[in-house]
């Protein structure tokens, strides 16, 4: 049997694999959105790109991807790798400081959109029912184009990043509510409405607090015992379980799958291994990702845009400018300052993911016509294309506001770093590592650690040091301990070849950086000098000398000829590294 036939789908990854690699370098190197170039890749090689086009030539066929809905089906696992960094990067303590905006902003933000769009669909012959579902659904925004869009300016952290992080995740909750309201429209809810509201909110409370006492309680056990098997495989297995798993039982309550990983981001936020889990998963996502992107790219039908290209215009303005505007003036009304909510309104101007779900649903339930639905499900894609220029926009509208504010707003520092500045990396906290970091305390000096070894990583937490579990020889790993920030690495490292990846790896990307290494013996130390370490020191040498020491005093030499010959070895082996040192001195 041929591979192709044993194979799933094997012909569209091929398919969108290679025009990712053609298409979007060419994006890159116009310096527009990535997001553009999935957007476009998604409409040439879709059913209303070259799928038009092959029922004429056949053989364009083998280049089309035709079944968009199953592409977006498997792809929406992007968006719930996407909530799950995204809770990694905060915390559940750091989400309660937020909760003024999450249900105060966020709950404004969908019932203010949401009933002013309704009410425009209504006035303009909407049925009241479909114009309900039209304003629930365009109140919503797209969570994966306004992250990935703030990822690739840096801007998550910033006072305009966790402002849409807020309002997307109150979104998020919404959608219970909102599927509950289209089984009402839709005749379900023949057993009363409370009744039946009050237990699917019941039931999304008992899941998230589930999830919550579970993951803390489950969670870190677990993946400490994995973390000492000292398997890459299992840990990232573990990583993806935790991700999906969660993601079930939250679909399983009613909730999204976005909101259930999210919730296990927050969990594992407080924990040792956080870094390596969000380096373990970024491909997946970023993959996944940009699949999503591809899929609402093959939705975008240019000859159904041309047929309607007046309305859809219209449409597009008219979505954009009414949420911006709410928008805006309900950040202003929760006192966020102008230069941030006239760009949170801008961002967050599109319509969601979650609008093709509910569209999708409407028609299903007779709620709304086949036509409206397909209209409205056309105008979603093309607002969410259009959110990198939004963005643009807001990007220009927030430099010209600043101009009038003394204050710039600032990234804040990823979670437990806090304003670490000037500090040391230590790579290693086994004896030699412990009484680097012991040194540093007393000096009242900052420090941050990474070990691969979980049980000890665990007791230094508990001794209140701030140690992650990791591979320092991973550039993925040591770019979010601070490194264009910090003092000086320190590298004590067990493993040789470890130790030396690690340096090799620090001196590629950070070539100013000073490095101190500890290393076995004379010959490992000149084998980190050529790495790239500023100084080394081998630590069995002074140990051997002290020891000879010793032996020449119990064997009856005199203790001033024994310390002249220690002297006298210690300064020949010194004078070996300073000249292996001085070789190396370019590079540091």
């Amino acid at each position: 049997m041929e591979a192709h036939q044993q194979i799933p789908y094997l012909r569209e990854a091929v398919v969108f694999l290679v025009a990712t690699v053609a298409i979007v370098p060419l994006f890159q190197r116009l310096r527009a959105s990535p997001v553009l170039g999935y957007l476009a890749i998604g409409a040439l090689i879709g059913p209303y790109g070259l799928g038009r086009l092959a029922e004429i030539h056949p053989w364009l066929g083998y280049f089309v991807i035709a079944d968009a809905d199953l592409v977006r089906r498997f792809a929406e696992l992007g968006i719930v790798l996407l909530l799950f960094v995204i809770g990694l990067g905060l915390s559940v303590d750091r989400v309660w400081s937020m909760r003024r905006t999450v249900f105060g902003l966020g709950l404004a933000q969908v019932l203010v959109c949401g009933g002013a769009i309704g009410l425009a669909a209504w006035t303009l012959g909407t049925a009241p029912p479909a114009a309900t579902v039209l304003g629930a659904c365009l109140a919503m925004s797209s969570t994966a184009v306004v992250v990935q869009l703030l990822t690739e300016r840096g801007e998550i952290a910033t006072r305009l990043g966790r402002a849409a992080i807020a309002v997307l995740l109150f979104q998020d909750l919404a959608v219970v509510p909102i599927l509950f309201l289209l089984s009402v429209l839709g005749g379900d809810g023949t057993h009363g409405v409370l009744p039946e509201l009050g237990i699917a909110l019941a039931r999304a409370i008992v899941a998230v607090g589930l999830i919550l006492a579970l993951g803390r309680l489950l969670l870190r056990p677990v993946f400490r015992r994995i973390a000492q098997l000292r398997s890459q495989g299992l840990f990232v297995a573990l990583s993806l379980l935790a991700v999906i798993g969660t993601g079930w039982l939250t679909g399983m309550a009613g909730l999204s799958m976005a909101l259930g990983a999210f919730l296990a981001g927050l969990v594992l936020a407080e924990t040792e291994f956080r870094h390596q889990i969000e380096m373990e998963i970024a491909p997946f996502k970023e993959l996944l990702l940009s699949l999503f992107f591809v899929s609402i790219g093959m939705t975008i039908d240019l000859l159904v845009m041309a047929a309607h290209i007046l309305p859809l215009v219209l449409a597009v303005i008219g979505l954009f400018a009414v949420k911006a505007l709410i928008i805006a003036a309900l950040g202003r009304a929760f006192r966020l300052p102008a230069h941030v909510a006239l760009p949170l309104g801008l961002l967050l101007g599109q319509g969601g993911e979650f609008g093709f779900l509910i569209v999708g649903l409407a028609i299903i339930n007779g709620v709304l016509p086949a036509e409206t639905g397909r209209f409205a499900a056309m105008a979603v894609a093309l607002t969410m294309a259009l959110t990198p220029l939004a963005a643009l926009l807001a990007r220009i509208v927030e430099r010209r506001l600043r101009r009038h504010v003394r204050h710039h707003d600032s990234p804040e520092p990823p979670e437990d770093l806090g304003d670490l500045d000037g500090h040391v990396v230590i790579a290693g906290m086994g004896r030699v590592g412990e009484v680097v970091a012991m040194a540093l305390e007393a000096r009242q000096m900052p420090y941050v650690a990474v070990d691969l070894d979980a049980a000890g990583v665990a007791r230094q937490r508990k001794e209140g040091r701030l140690v992650y579990f990791g591979d320092a020889s991973r550039h993925e790993l040591l770019a979010r301990l601070g490194l264009e920030r910090a003092a000086a690495v320190v590298i004590t490292l067990d493993d040789p070849d470890i130790a030396c990846r690690s340096i090799g790896c620090l001196r590629d990307n950070w070539p100013d950086l000073r490095i101190y290494a500890r290393a076995r013996d004379a010959e490992h130390a000149r084998l980190l000098l050529d790495t790239g370490a500023t100084h080394v020191v081998p630590e069995t040498v002074e140990a051997s000398l002290q020891l000879a020491e010793h032996v020449l005093e119990d064997l009856g030499v005199s203790k001033d000829t024994a310390d002249e010959l220690v002297d006298e070895l210690r300064g020949e082996i010194l004078v070996a590294l300073r000249e292996a040192q001085k070789e190396q001195a370019p590079r540091a």
